[in-house]
């Protein structure tokens, strides 16, 4: 089924400061996308032609994506790898995997070997160096899986050496506050897809309810786990300062039925600064 709402495709522009940013990378542009979905049913293809376009006219230094390629069936990723391989930047394109890659066996060998072909430098529990040998980029594996560990790849960066860090779900940065992450990307929550006016996003309102003496109520919506979804749905979208971290939440630009209202699909640009 169709989502019967979208809404127009948005860029979204933020600046961060980052502490110890070399010099010659002060005001790099990094691109991020998330959530493709690319399943025939929940990201429109001519929607998604006009993010690649959109990413040839910023001309960014750097493409971030930050998982769930597709739905289910890993599939589809042949046909989408094709459209990746025309995002354009000056250090290439970098990415992680979402929950929904890794649902199927061979599902994330599959895709991360055809996000490879398409010349994306795709991640799992990795530190590549894309930009400079003095801001590293750490893509973890899915924070569902059993080998999310992001110990042994931050303890081996020197404590004064800033990184940008990809992880799909943003209730990852709770568990990364003891670590300097300068700034974290994820995407996953579609930012809560349905925003009401004067009540924010409806997953964080249901989950708010479910904890209230009306979530002992049979209402409807109010036994749907939100929070086996996403905990932190504070976190659901935009910019967030976690203790000295920094995470930034893609609305991502696939679509579950009924659709989308005051959420539209997200370009980001992000430019980095000194601190």
């Amino acid at each position: 089924m169709r989502p019967l709402l979208i809404g127009p495709l948005t860029l979204e522009t933020v600046t961060i400061p980052i502490r110890n940013l070399p010099p010659r990378l002060e005001g790099c542009r990094i691109v991020q996308l998330s959530d493709f979905h690319y399943d025939g049913q929940r990201l429109p293809t001519p929607l998604l032609e006009a993010v690649i376009a959109q990413v040839s006219a910023l001309a960014p230094d750097l493409v971030a994506l930050t998982g769930d390629y597709v739905t289910s069936d890993p599939s589809p990723i042949f046909r989408l790898s094709a459209y990746l391989s025309q995002l354009n930047s000056r250090y290439g394109t970098v990415a992680v995997l979402g929950n929904h890659d890794n649902l199927r066996l061979g599902g994330r060998r599959t895709i991360l070997r055809e996000l490879q072909r398409a010349g994306v430098q795709a991640l799992w529990n990795q530190i590549i160096y894309p930009l400079s040998e003095d801001l590293p980029v750490v893509g973890l594996a899915e924070f569902w899986s059993k080998e999310f560990n992001p110990k042994p790849l931050l303890d081996s960066l020197p404590t004064t050496t800033p990184r940008l860090v990809l992880s799909h779900n943003p209730d990852s940065a709770a568990e990364l506050a003891p670590y300097r992450v300068d700034l974290q990307l994820s995407g996953h929550t579609h930012g809560g897809q349905i925003v009401l006016p004067g009540l924010g996003r409806v997953p964080a309102l249901v989950q708010r309810l479910q904890t209230s003496q009306l979530g002992k109520l049979p209402l409807p919506y109010l036994n749907r786990k939100c929070g086996k979804i996403l905990h932190h749905w504070e976190w659901a979208a935009g910019l967030h300062q976690i203790g000295n971290n920094w995470l930034y939440v893609n609305r991502g630009l696939g679509t579950y039925a009924p659709g989308r209202f005051r959420c539209p699909p997200e370009v980001t640009l992000i430019t980095l600064v000194s601190a």
